[in-house]
């Protein structure tokens, strides 16, 4: 952007337009982008679908989180929500246990709700190396339901507010199991609620081993030119 004469702050609020003339209410909307100027647009500009604007984080090592500093900043800009990759919110403790993150409990201690991508992308998990989504605690995984215990801490410990994924089957089990309510809604992405009301989850997912943030950036681009 920009592009035949459509910059970005046209295509930000083309896209909200669009929601608006179908009818949809902001409440079922949860607009995302890479860009923090996007997020901050739909913030300034359109509040009620703003409220509830998703930051993905493009980081693709623990080097490139933001710091407490930054988290708290985005919350004070009107920021509600952060969505990094899985990593970025999980680690291992002394026992080889699962735990939340550093920069996790930052951003819940600076008032930020947050969203995970992506819930099984990574093939077997038994095979080991897991690559992107697992490097900081790849140590902990030894088989295939140990995405239930990843799920588990991202749900009661990490408390996020949604995960992305890619087979809603898993999120759906794991929502039966421990007593949560979920939500379907359009394109197969599912919303997981906990039985007070809050969120715990829209899943749908993006991204591959090789370029995973290239591959997230596109998914999100191809479904906001559907919307």
């Amino acid at each position: 952007m920009p592009f035949n004469g459509l910059t970005q702050e046209a295509y930000a609020q083309k896209m909200i337009d669009e929601y608006k003339a179908a009818d949809v209410a902001p409440s079922k909307v949860w607009p995302q982008s890479f860009d923090e100027a996007d997020v901050l647009y739909w913030i300034r500009h359109e509040p009620a679908f703003g409220k509830q604007a998703v930051y993905l984080d493009d980081a693709n090592v623990v080097a490139d989180l933001p710091s407490a500093v930054e988290l708290a900043r985005y919350k004070a800009q009107g920021i509600n929500i952060w969505a990094p990759p899985l990593f970025a919110l999980l680690s291992v403790n002394g026992n080889n246990e699962i735990v939340p993150s550093r920069a996790a409990m930052d951003a819940r201690g600076a008032g930020l709700d947050i969203i995970a991508w992506t819930l099984e992308r990574s093939g077997i998990l038994a095979d080991g190396d897991n690559g992107f989504y697992y490097q900081t605690f790849d140590a902990a995984i030894d088989r295939e339901g140990d995405v239930m215990a990843v799920l588990d801490v991202l749900a009661r410990q990490v408390r996020i507010l949604g995960v992305f994924s890619d087979w809603p089957a898993t999120v759906t089990y794991y929502a039966n199991c421990t007593g949560l309510k979920r939500k379907c809604s359009c394109r197969g992405e599912i919303v997981v609620k906990r039985r007070s009301g809050a969120r715990t989850g829209p899943g749908s997912a993006v991204a591959n081993r090789s370029n995973p943030v290239q591959r997230e950036r596109d998914r999100v681009r191809r479904r906001a030119a559907l919307a």
